[in-house]
């Protein structure tokens, strides 16, 4: 399966969210692709949501290779997983601050199992983040920094959210990372509400409080 052929697996052409389909991870996936690593191709048990719900948005941000996993897991509940990973990888032999090699062949095998669910025309989207973008201590400086942020415009705006029925955003981590402070502040001053669960407990409203320029 080449890399174009994954990417339009994970965002066919006219479904609803696709556009925000991060292009950047599929690029390196060989043509054709082979997996260099051993995949744990388990699928994990959803714990903090029982069903779909067609007004809530989901992000998840824990390590990339999990996101992935999970996002499959959603996927049978109904989600529509929509991957923003914008990591680049490395030359060969290069240490970096963030490793993506185990992204691509997830992102493959999450294709095929995508292509065994079917989800309706209006499927909330479910956000796949990697935790370890934000990775910046390098002990050494020739290790290469491919760290990232998130960024407003790699998620739709709380207007696009809200003209097609989402008013929740379950964010499912460790923490609220800073970034993503930044990006939802705005949504929730559109009222939209942000709750957030560390993956086993049932998500919660959390307030925001706007980031100073001195913390980012």
């Amino acid at each position: 399966m080449t890399g174009k052929e994954v990417y339009k697996k994970w965002a066919p052409t006219g479904k609803r969210w696709v556009d925000w389909v991060r292009p950047v991870p599929f690029i390196g996936i060989d043509n054709p692709y082979q997996v260099h690593e051993i995949i744990d191709d388990s699928i994990p048990k959803i714990f903090y949501i029982n069903n779909l719900s067609k007004d809530t948005a989901i992000i998840i941000d824990i390590e990339g290779v999990d996101s992935i996993k999970e996002g499959i897991a959603l996927a049978h509940l109904g989600y529509r997983p929509i991957p923003i990973f914008n990591g680049t990888n490395p030359s060969i032999g290069v240490s970096s601050t963030t490793n993506n090699a185990m992204i691509e062949p997830l992102l493959v095998w999450g294709a095929l199992e995508l292509e065994k669910i079917v989800l309706e025309e209006d499927a909330p989207p479910v956000f796949l983040l990697d935790r370890n973008r934000l990775n910046r201590y390098k002990i050494d400086p020739s290790i290469f920094d491919n760290s990232w942020d998130i960024y407003p415009q790699d998620i739709p705006s709380p207007d696009y959210f809200l003209q097609n029925g989402i008013t929740k955003i379950v964010v499912r981590g460790n923490q609220l990372s800073r970034d993503l402070k930044k990006v939802l502040y705005p949504y929730q001053k559109k009222n939209i509400k942000i709750l957030f669960t560390n993956g086993y407990e049932e998500a919660r409203e959390i307030k925001i409080k706007k980031i100073k320029e001195k913390e980012l």
